[in-house]
């Protein structure tokens, strides 16, 4: 990157610190609703141990069997994604992904 970019807030930084945190807040997707069952063109992989993957699955069923909600895990995935984005944007440093993260 050459050049100040701008911040949240729109004021030019050449802080390396604050070029990253500009970043990453121009980087974050416009809107907080995931798209849901569309094609998506971006994959990752995620490893999971057996039992994480096994409470995934149960959340799964209970979603279906008790709320009438039929999801995949990978909506499931991207919906946790989202609201883990929106509590990072909200609290920053109180936010549950900081807090678990640093435990």
């Amino acid at each position: 990157m050459s050049g100040p970019v701008s911040d949240a807030a729109g004021e030019a930084t050449d802080h390396p610190a604050d070029r990253a945190h500009a970043q990453v807040r121009r980087l974050r997707p416009t809107t907080r609703r995931t798209t849901g069952r569309e094609r998506h063109e971006e994959k990752i992989t995620v490893y999971v141990s057996s039992d994480e993957l096994f409470a995934l699955e149960q959340a799964r069923l209970v979603l279906r069997a008790e709320h009438g909600i039929a999801v995949d895990r990978g909506r499931m995935v991207r919906e946790s994604v989202a609201e883990l984005l929106v509590d990072l944007d909200a609290h920053g440093e109180d936010s549950m992904i900081v807090r678990r993260l640093r435990s």
